[in-house]
């Protein structure tokens, strides 16, 4: 793709320069560290990583130059508290769950962290959300991509196996799709397969053409 501006990616993350490079974007990376990234409590969860990605952008305005367009992007897991029923049994012996809060998952802490929040993605659907925004001297176009996506019921074996080999700490969620536990454990998707590796490349691709 030929472009008029110099593409620059605010990000270190590898799958994002994967997809930026398996599109044939000529891109440099440049990064900003210690870059704000907190957000209002109460700010519903389908905004939040939009939102992130132009706090990113907003960081990179002031040093970046007259022919350079700044790609920013952030990615979130947005899943539903799992909360018992009275305790009613199902007809296998385990008790019915309902749909709770949403509960938005960044990057594991730790292996118990990751832990946890496999399990909570457990036998259940949940959405990746990426948000991105572009920027140059004179304008800014930003938008989010949303893909639902099931997981089977995960072992507490395959769980372990998986963050102790491919250790997902840099990973929203706690896993990466590409890897062995998306091979294993995704039994459906709904969406943009590569935003849930963590950028909508071809809304990107589209985007950059109307700059």
């Amino acid at each position: 793709m030929t472009m008029k501006y110099k593409i620059v990616l605010a990000s270190n993350s590898p799958r994002r320069k994967q997809l930026m490079a398996g599109a044939d974007l000529a891109f440099e990376v440049r990064i900003i560290n210690g870059i704000d990234e907190s957000y209002p409590d109460d700010m519903p969860a389908g905004r939040i990583a939009e939102f992130i990605s132009k706090k990113k952008a907003a960081a990179y305005i002031a040093s970046m130059a007259d022919n350079e367009l700044i790609v920013t992007a952030d990615t979130v897991v947005v899943a539903k508290e799992k909360t018992d029923v009275g305790k009613e049994k199902t007809d296998v012996g385990k008790e019915k769950t309902e749909a709770g809060k949403d509960m938005i998952l960044g990057k594991p802490a730790d292996a118990d962290d990751a832990r946890r929040m496999l399990r909570l993605l457990s036998g259940c659907t949940h959405q990746v959300i990426t948000g991105v925004t572009l920027t140059t001297k004179d304008r800014q176009k930003s938008f989010s991509v949303a893909t639902d996506v099931t997981f089977k019921q995960l072992s507490d074996e395959e769980i372990d196996y998986y963050i102790d080999r491919y250790k997902p700490f840099d990973k929203a969620g706690a896993y990466g799709i590409q890897e062995w536990i998306g091979y294993i454990g995704v039994t459906d998707i709904k969406g943009s397969y590569f935003n849930v590796m963590g950028l909508p490349i071809q809304r990107i691709c589209d985007a950059l053409k109307a700059f």
